[in-house]
């Protein structure tokens, strides 16, 4: 099958033709480590953490780039009582254990942006080389790319250079141009020797574009197949990037890919108004797995407005997942069709994925298949429900929200223990109610437990039990 992928810079669905056979090179804007994670990073990770289980399910062996921008203005002035490399790898940490707290897997390579300088002196030079950078003549070690001198600038974004606003990014009294923006910034008095590097027009820093296209272009090569990153970055980030690579005489990225951004109770996310949400506090209102499902529900292109509520229908979906896998494995062992349903994706499945990641279409195939594996149990069709288990456990695996899954093994805590401690109780009373013939108190006990949103099911292996969904 074909993957097509919706292609920024084409603004049109494209099939995706590797550059190599079998193999996709991707690299994504990871984040500048300045602050905590909050909820419009995880989903961004996310979203090419989907794309890459897809593609390596498609066949593909994944080449996984994501940097991290550990030097930067914005680290700088947020490191306040403590050295900026220490603000940065503690922040770095935090954004680790946000992304595997979502079974987010780890890149193929993590580059930090401080340890590739040289390679990014070496693409300035090559762009001043060529005519499409220079020093800037006040002898402060800025060096600016020339918009002007590329007529193909602002080609990502498809803007005229006339409309387009300053760089921000510099002091522009070095600039030919305001919308010229820095590759090499020198160094300023009120900023420590130890975020400084030499290098041929003076001591210094990179700027923040040139960074990701010399990370990319040393662990991708000169071109390669996907470029991603939140939709945020599209101007001027990626287009800053696309120019300098390009004028440089790389091939660069040939697909641009963007996630869409969160919005909280309908509002844009910012922290202006207050109403950022953090990793750590949406991981404190829902299990992990709940998270991963939501954040990864709608579709990555789309804006997520998020709401608490959200969370808890995420919830009643994985425990949907989670009932059936636990019913239909245990009616099935024993039987002769224990193992009978082979873990292939529904051709529907695969479509919606193949399809720019169709995730929610993707879902409602998956809980089509849950609907129906629970009516074949009911029926005592095995066969069925052992074919649909299979099914449901390929998609579930694909998707990354196994609820078997070690990486989401709960930690259950005084109050689960407590809770199992009483229902199992209950259970007992109510079995020894049956074999004395007290029907009507076995009957009230389950009447009871059903009250409190527990259910309980009868089957050749014992009676069990689960919170109602």
């Amino acid at each position: 099958m074909t993957v097509r992928l919706y292609d920024s810079k084409a603004q049109a669905l494209r099939d995706f033709v590797p550059l190599r056979e079998g193999f996709v090179g991707m690299y994504v804007c990871g984040p500048t480590v300045q602050s905590s994670p909050h909820i419009g990073h995880l989903r961004s990770a996310l979203a090419y953490d989907i794309l890459r289980r897809w593609f390596s399910y498609r066949g593909y062996d994944v080449a996984f780039v994501r940097n991290v921008t550990d030097i930067d203005d914005k680290i700088l002035a947020a490191a306040t009582g403590e050295e900026w490399w220490a603000l940065a790898y503690r922040v770095e940490l935090e954004f680790q254990a946000a992304y595997a707290s979502l079974d987010i897997r780890p890149p193929t390579y993590e580059p930090r942006a401080t340890a590739s300088v040289q390679q990014m002196q070496q693409l300035i030079s090559r762009l001043i080389d060529a005519g499409h950078a220079y020093p800037a003549p006040d002898g402060s070690g800025d060096v600016y790319f020339d918009t002007a001198g590329w007529p193909a600038y602002g080609e990502l974004t498809r803007q005229a250079r006339d409309n387009m606003e300053a760089a921000a990014d510099a002091d522009p009294r070095g600039k030919r141009d305001p919308r010229d923006f820095a590759l090499w910034k020198g160094r300023k008095a009120d900023e420590p020797e130890s975020a400084t590097w030499s290098s041929p027009w003076g001591d210094g820093r990179p700027g923040w574009h040139i960074e990701c296209s010399a990370m990319a272009t040393r662990y991708l090569g000169s071109e390669f197949d996907i470029h991603g990153g939140g939709l945020d970055l599209r101007f001027p980030h990626h287009e800053n990037e696309l120019a300098q690579s390009t004028a440089a005489g790389d091939g660069y990225a040939r697909y641009w890919v963007h996630n869409g951004l969160v919005n909280v109770g309908g509002q844009k996310m910012s922290k202006s108004l207050g109403n950022s949400v953090y990793a750590a506090e949406l991981l404190e209102l829902a299990s992990p797995l709940a998270v991963r499902y939501l954040l990864g529900a709608a579709h990555y292109r789309s804006t997520l407005d998020y709401a608490p509520t959200s969370l808890a229908e995420a919830e009643a979906a994985v425990d949907r997942i989670r009932t059936f896998l636990d019913r239909v494995e245990r009616r099935l062992a024993g039987t002769r069709y224990a193992g009978v349903g082979a873990a292939v994706i529904p051709d529907a499945f695969g479509t919606a994925m193949d399809d720019d990641l169709g995730v929610p279409q993707a879902l409602a195939v998956l809980h089509d298949a849950v609907r129906a594996g629970n009516q074949a149990l009911d029926s005592d069709a095995l066969h069925d429900a052992a074919v649909l288990h299979g099914q449901v456990s390929a998609m579930v695996g694909v998707l990354g929200i196994d609820p078997r899954d070690p990486a989401w093994a709960p930690d259950a805590g005084p109050a689960a223990s407590a809770l199992d401690t009483l229902v199992t109780r209950l259970i007992e009373d109510r079995h020894a109610a049956r074999a004395a013939k007290d029907f009507a108190a076995a009957d009230r006990i389950r009447a009871e437990l059903s009250a409190a949103g527990i259910t309980i099911e009868d089957s050749q292996t014992g009676t069990h039990w689960s919170l109602e969904s």
